[in-house]
């Protein structure tokens, strides 16, 4: 990004440095498009996660209304997803909302059996950004196209999962810049030749006309570079993090009444979300915060609003266990002694904690 900080020019003005732009915001295009195994016009840039969801939820919708009405995403998914279908039931719209196991895994035989002849499109989250809890896409994808359905997955904790867009047979894919270490304020919805769907934005041309404005180029540039970044030794990066991953699972396990929320192996390999018995999950990240570990109760996007969230009442987490729910993640530039610090510091605050709760309680 610090090459091009002095590229401030429109991609879209056909002077020289205005072609200068557009030739570098198509090569960012192509060599994202090469990472999903994708063509660079099914590429469009967004300024993010939630952008992209609600371009693919409503432009599939509205774009495909005379076909039908119906749409189907789970209990679980990001309130970009959830918010977006609901807006849609106030226009008309039906929803189904699939519900998950204990585990955060919907069942495939519900899936099957909510399709009707009115569904348009299916959105389900690839990897759960609270329980990191990894839904399978493939086989998914596979039964949206055995009934002519379009099929959306949001995966934007995903980069370290396997997103060839061909294999896992989607019709739709958003990624965000800042899940990879990119910045924030870039994003994308990879869209499928010959998907039918409408623009959120309207105005000028940019983006094959389905998102009007000026293109964030510097944050695009950036996005390209941490998304090549984040696919080079990947195995190697998945197997340090899922190291770290279990051990704080481990550690923190041994902590009196804890619950581990998501599933046991088909998680997130950075992803480690807790329950803690008779906390609360404020308290737990401000003391925690007090010793320089930054953690959050469940979506980062809305870790300000402090209560049970969506995900963990679907996974029907006892109250006494959810209301004490932090979501802790890891990244590569982790190491062995912070995971060690976070869980001895964890210990110790819970250990203080609970005989004054204890005490409030009498």
């Amino acid at each position: 990004m610090q090459q091009y900080e002095d590229l401030f020019y429109n991609p879209s003005s056909f002077h020289d440095l205005g072609s200068e732009a557009k030739k570098i915001l198509e090569n960012c295009r192509s060599r994202i498009a090469n990472l999903l195994n994708a063509s660079s016009q099914e590429i469009v840039f967004t300024s993010g996660g939630t952008e992209s969801n609600n371009l693919a939820v409503k432009g599939i919708a509205f774009a495909n209304k005379s076909k039908g009405n119906h749409i189907i995403t789970t209990k679980i998914d990001h309130d970009s997803i959830l918010n977006t279908c609901k807006y849609l039931e106030k226009n008309g719209f039906k929803v189904t909302y699939l519900d998950v196991d204990k585990e955060g895994l919907i069942d495939i035989e519900k899936l099957k059996s909510a399709i009707t002849k009115d569904t348009i499109l299916i959105s389900v989250i690839y990897a759960n950004n609270e329980i990191g809890t990894i839904q399978n896409i493939a086989e998914i994808g596979k039964i949206a196209q055995e009934n002519n359905i379009i099929f959306h997955t949001d995966a934007c904790q995903a980069y370290s999962l396997d997103l060839d867009v061909k294999k896992l047979n989607v019709s739709l894919l958003t990624l965000n810049s800042s899940k990879m270490h990119g910045p924030k304020g870039a994003g994308l919805l990879y869209i499928k030749k010959g998907t039918k769907i409408e623009p959120l934005i309207h105005g000028g041309e940019q983006e094959f006309n389905l998102r009007s404005g000026t293109e964030n180029l510097q944050a695009i540039i950036g996005f390209a570079k941490a998304f090549e970044l984040s696919q080079e030794n990947k195995e190697q990066t998945i197997k340090i993090l899922t190291n770290l991953r279990d051990k704080l699972i481990k550690n923190i396990l041994q902590i009196l009444d804890v619950k581990l929320n998501g599933h046991q192996t088909l998680r997130l390999p950075n992803n480690v979300n807790v329950s803690i018995k008779g906390t609360e999950s404020e308290t737990l990240i401000l003391h925690l915060n007090d010793f320089g570990i930054y953690v959050s109760s469940g979506s980062a996007c809305s870790s300000n609003k402090i209560g049970i969230s969506h995900v963990i009442k679907a996974l029907k987490v006892p109250e006494e266990y959810a209301r004490g729910t932090l979501r802790f993640t890891l990244s590569k530039y982790n190491t062995e002694e912070e995971i060690d610090h976070v869980s001895k510091m964890l210990n110790k605050i819970v250990n203080n904690l609970k005989p004054k709760l204890i005490e409030v309680q009498k």
